[in-house]
């Protein structure tokens, strides 16, 4: 079976516009994500999907440039685009991450693919009920479930946010939540304003020269010897986009 990672990506963000290509010790913030879902052992490739605006060319230039292939479609049906992805590759499973994730975890990803995959279901995340990081979010979907979900959804959120239309439909799909030994779910890591970019870069300052593959106790260890420089849920809201949607499971 073969385990495609779709880092969906665009440079027009409406909170932090340009963010991907924010510079982190010199390399875009969205090098910095790839290097990271490089380290991870049970993903066999990677695809950037972002969209054919001219505002994402410089993206798309830039990943052409690394090597790194990349899938161009709507602007605003991402879901569109992650099936344009899996019609080019044929993948079973697909990992979906988002490119505000700089201090996305290797062992996460891997973790969550396992359960996935020791579950035998068609939908796993450790979002559902979500114990890690905002920022260390990962999806694992079957590819013929997106696609089918896409065959059926108009709704324009389900076309935005990609996996909406699968949690959505419990009924129709099978479900399974990864949760970590211990609730950090209040720790934000991921970038969406300039404060989450400050305290990226703080990390990144702080431990890659040593430890460029340094994983989520490192960050830990890192806050807890550095006070003021942990950010939290009272800093911005976790899955800020999703908020007033009817998201099915995540409700409950």
């Amino acid at each position: 079976m073969s385990t495609l990672a779709i880092l969906q990506a665009r440079v027009s963000s409406t909170r932090l516009p340009g963010k991907v290509l924010a510079p982190i010790l010199g390399e875009p913030m969205i090098a910095r994500q790839v290097e990271r879902i490089g380290r991870a052992s049970r993903i066999d490739d990677l695809v950037i999907a972002t969209s054919s605006d001219p505002s994402d060319d410089p993206l798309a230039a830039w990943a052409e440039a690394e090597g790194i292939t990349v899938y161009r479609g709507s602007l605003h049906d991402v879901l569109g685009r992650f099936v344009g992805v899996i019609a080019a590759h044929a993948p079973d499973t697909v990992v979906r991450l988002t490119a505000d994730c700089p201090l996305a975890s290797p062992s996460v990803i891997d973790a969550v693919i396992d359960h996935f995959t020791a579950s035998d279901v068609d939908y796993c995340s450790n979002t559902l009920t979500p114990t890690f990081p905002d920022g260390l979010d990962v999806e694992v979907v079957r590819a013929r479930v997106l696609t089918e979900v896409a065959e059926i959804s108009t709704d324009p959120a389900e076309r935005e946010h990609v996996t909406l239309g699968v949690y959505r439909r419990a009924e129709q799909f099978t479900l399974a939540n990864y949760a970590g030994n211990t609730d950090l779910s209040s720790l934000r890591w991921t970038v969406d304003t300039a404060g989450d970019l400050a305290f990226v870069r703080r990390v990144y300052e702080a431990l890659y020269e040593s430890t460029p593959g340094f994983e989520t106790g490192d960050i830990l260890d890192l806050i807890e010897r550095t006070p003021g420089l942990g950010r939290t849920t009272d800093d911005g809201i976790r899955n800020a986009a999703l908020r007033g949607l009817d998201t099915g499971m995540m409700n409950q």
